[in-house]
């Protein structure tokens, strides 16, 4: 057995080692600790997840687990809703919006505080563990100090010298034994002294059994108080020295080495967490540490390197990754290399932040300091948790769309009852907010709360991992829920008596307000842009989906005769921009942060430069007159909007703004965006989805396959055009693509599927019809 484990550990670090020598490490790496948690380096395993600071006297790790809700299932339905519908459409189509909008803010909204209350709950941090170092002078200042994150093989180190004595720290969460392992190593013998515990902010309760230290609580439910149990476990290994357990702490004398492990658990969907927590601990310390690191580095490797990058290294990328940002936002042409490794970085965090059969990444991902989380660390509908998994099909993860297609399997039964209980409707609804409880009402404000837009859109994120791909038995899983959504559309949907179009409401343009003919302002109205562009969308998809499986002829027809009357997916005004609402109102907000009219041009495909010459430069002059400002994942949006109009430069320039360096944590709904030192996204504060849409952006500059066809090098910035290569990356269809380019001209390039199959590739302009390899 022995003889395996250390035949495992060799092959890995061969294999590893060889992956090294093809492309540099991807690597963070700072000069000095965390000063504050935006500076902390992310670990996560798709459940647990930690950030250490990296600390030398005194170190603070961060402690997350994906489950980890506070709140409860609610029925806030209101259930007389649907009596005040008619009322609420009469005035919209008379031109009483602001009436409307009343009506709305009194009979159809949600039940009790909504998201603000209790029981709706919040993803929080599960706590802090502590370490306090004893060096024996606490006035020695550290040497050579180094902090690293290596994206390929998901760990990260933490190394100085004080008093004489070269320390390192090496931390992962496993996927190996689905524990959190810090290993502490000293090259003199005896020289490690350190007190561990741990702490959260409430709600939670310490002791120590044996040598084995236990935090344990129960969260606020909403109700009578006894909601999410969960419990963490930790034990140490050493090599010399002691290790003892006063009521609270472990107090660790004398070492060479010391491992510690840290098992967690909550009671989510009835886990066990109590004795799966004991299990996964116990196996983790049976375990040799080489073995352990050569296994997660294995596991955590058959996701992470399928897909590499090379867009060419720069005079900054030596530098220290503060530094090095600071360089690229001042003189950004200088280090094309850093939009490969934020693309990564955008990778990695997806692997780590989430697993199959678990939850997908919330505003949050997988790591939350506190217990008040902003905005909840919830689920948006009307983009934010669209756009974290906009990158996972493209850049080959796309197993890691499931955890997004459960959750919304979990929506369909309470939003039948949405449907009806607010219009009357079959099929379901979820409006703009949700949480792991399946809420699906709308919000507890017109002004944002009634967006009709929420379920057609996540019905899009489930249909492109069809269309990526191309998995029937999923096509079979998923079409009850597309269907029903096309349901809840087809009967709620109005018809305009001016134009004699089908349209939704009452709705809302994510969050944005206009002007009416009085002077006035509202925010509801009847067929906002995006609805029309997510209801022909998701007919589209039905009606494909049908004829796939065989099944619904009758629904199908009835889908295809509605589509003849549904507006088309975008009408441009007299200022030649695309209308945001069914009428051409001034909006309040000409640089409002949601862009949501341009959803036709992405996620969609309804708008392209190809197909639909007129209403792409109709996005493009809305795109100017919106502006390149706003929190990250709204620059963001706007990168993957230029790179779909093929106008590489412009979304470059976004990328360079997403990439600034910022400190700001304030609560923002304006211009902000950025960066912090660690490369999380900042709103501010840190919304994860920065991450994820300029990791989606990035690749749809590389390459596209919305249009028919497998377009490379569609949106090349100046920047990247010198020399550049991408293995890995998939297109609609099943497609595994590769290239490199030299003068921003496609020199080599595979495409390989399953099957070989004929499929239209565009190249260097030139649009031919090829055979795939398998």
């Amino acid at each position: 057995m022995v003889k395996k484990q250390l035949l495992f550990i060799a092959v890995t670090y061969l294999l590893y080692n060889s992956s090294q020598a093809q492309q540099k490490p991807l690597n963070l790496w700072y000069e000095q600790p965390a000063r504050v948690w935006e500076e902390t380096l992310p670990l996560g395993n798709g459940r647990l997840g930690m950030t250490p600071d990296g600390g030398v006297y005194k170190e603070k790790i961060v402690l997350n687990d994906i489950t980890l809700w506070s709140g409860s299932p609610q029925d806030a339905n209101n259930y007389e809703a649907y009596k005040s519908l008619p009322a609420i459409r009469k005035l919209i189509a008379e031109g009483k919006n602001e009436e409307a909008q009343d009506l709305v803010n009194k009979n159809f909204v949600c039940k009790g505080p909504g998201s603000g209350g209790v029981q709706w709950g919040k993803y929080q941090t599960l706590g802090d563990l502590e370490i306090e170092y004893d060096y024996g002078n606490t006035a020695a200042q550290p040497q050579h100090y180094h902090r690293e994150l290596s994206l390929d093989n998901a760990l990260a180190t933490t190394t100085f010298k004080l008093n004489g004595v070269n320390y390192k720290r090496t931390y992962f969460t496993s996927f190996d034994d689905d524990v959190d392992v810090i290993r502490i190593t000293a090259d003199q013998a005896g020289k490690l002294n350190c007190k561990i515990s741990i702490k959260r902010a409430e709600r939670f309760a310490v002791k120590t059994e044996g040598q084995e230290l236990q935090m344990y609580g129960q969260l606020d439910n909403g109700t009578d108080g006894k909601g999410m149990q969960y419990l963490t476990r930790i034990r140490t290994k050493t090599k010399d020295g002691t290790v003892a357990a006063d009521e609270n702490s472990l107090i660790v004398k004398n070492a060479t080495e010391l491992v510690i492990y840290v098992s967690a658990g909550t009671d989510f969907k009835g886990f066990s967490y109590k004795t799966a927590t004991a299990k996964l601990l116990s196996a983790a310390i049976r375990k040799p540490y080489e073995l352990q690191e050569a296994k997660h580095i294995a596991n955590f490797g058959k996701l992470f390197k399928r897909v590499s990058i090379d867009l060419g290294q720069g005079i900054s990328s030596n530098l220290p990754t503060n530094k090095r940002l600071d360089l690229f936002y001042k003189n950004f042409q200088d280090d094309p290399g850093l939009a490969a490794l934020f693309m990564q970085f955008g990778r990695y965090l997806t692997i780590s932040s989430t697993r199959v059969g678990l939850l997908p990444p919330n505003l949050q991902g997988l790591w939350a300091k506190e217990i008040n989380t902003p905005w909840n660390g919830d689920y948006h509908l009307d983009v934010n948790v669209q756009m974290n998994h906009w990158p996972v099909e493209v850049t080959n993860l796309s197993e890691l769309n499931l955890p997004l297609a459960e959750l919304v399997e979990g929506l369909v039964e309470p939003g039948r009852k949405t449907a009806k209980a607010y219009y009357n409707a079959d099929g379901w609804i979820a409006h703009v907010i949700t949480n792991v409880w399946g809420f699906t009402e709308p919000g507890e404000s017109a002004s944002w709360g009634v967006a009709n837009a929420g379920s057609g859109w996540l019905c899009n994120n489930l249909w492109e991992h069809y269309a990526f791909s191309q998995d029937k038995t999923y096509l079979k899983r998923i079409y009850p829920v597309l269907k029903g959504s096309a349901q809840f559309y087809n009967n709620a949907l109005v018809k305009d008596l001016k134009s004699g179009w089908w349209v939704t409401s009452p709705s809302v343009s994510p969050e944005n307000s206009f002007y009416l003919p009085n002077g006035k302002t509202a925010n509801v109205s009847m067929g906002p842009t995006i609805d029309n562009q997510i209801v022909r969308d998701l007919f589209n998809n039905v009606i494909a989906a049908s004829k796939m499986l065989n099944v619904d002829p009758e629904f199908r027809k009835v889908l295809q005769d509605k589509l003849t009357s549904i507006p088309p997916p975008g009408v441009i005004s007299k200022s030649g921009r695309i209308q945001e609402w069914l009428e051409d109102y001034k909006e309040t907000d000409p640089q409002h942060r949601h862009i949501s009219h341009l959803w036709g041009l992405y996620p969609a495909s309804l708008i392209t430069p190809t197909a639909t010459p007129a209403l792409a430069e109709a996005a493009k002059k809305t795109l100017e007159v919106r502006g390149d400002d706003g929190p990250s994942w709204t620059i963001a949006y706007k990168v993957l909007f230029w790179a779909r109009l093929q106008d590489g430069n412009r979304a470059f320039k976004l990328l360079r703004e997403i990439l600034k360096p910022t400190s700001r944590t304030d609560i923002n709904y304006g211009a902000g965006g950025g960066v912090y030192p660690n490369m999380l996204s900042a709103g501010p504060p840190f919304q994860i989805d920065g991450n994820f849409g300029a990791e989606a952006g990035i690749a749809e500059m590389l390459l596209q396959s919305h249009d028919g066809f497998i377009d490379l090098l569609p949106a090349i910035p100046d920047a990247w055009k010198s020399s550049g290569s991408v293995k890995g990356l998939k297109a609609r269809g099943n497609y595994t693509v590769s290239m490199s380019w030299k003068d921003g001209k496609v020199q080599e390039y595979t495409i390989s599927s399953p099957k070989p199959s004929k499929v239209k590739v565009k190249v260097n302009g030139v649009i031919k019809l090829i055979t795939s390899t398998n």
